[in-house]
């Protein structure tokens, strides 16, 4: 049986299942040079590059989008427990 290559390339999306070490998973999130998104250090796809000042928006507009949905469900729990809930019960058996 063939050995499997542990990094690589299918379809265009990048692979890397080889054992991350500590330098090269600092050295992937932080790529000065590079576009927005980088290749994994470990596992299927891309992420940010934090050096590319569009992830931080990115990671911006994520992080107010996440604190909106927070506040809504907040707002929204405290609203129905304030309401009043009708109840009709039809007791018509025909």
């Amino acid at each position: 049986m063939a050995d499997k290559p542990s990094s690589g390339e299918i379809l265009g999306v990048p692979y890397n299942f080889e054992r991350p070490s500590m330098g090269r998973m600092l050295s992937s999130y932080w790529q000065p040079g590079e576009g927005m998104l980088v290749e994994k250090p470990f596992g299927v796809g891309y992420t940010l590059n934090l050096a590319n000042w569009r992830s931080w928006v990115v990671v911006l507009i994520a992080g107010a989008l996440l604190w909106q949905q927070e506040q809504g469900t907040t707002e929204q729990s405290q609203e129905t427990e304030d309401e009043p809930v009708e109840v009709i019960v039809d007791d018509d058996e025909n």
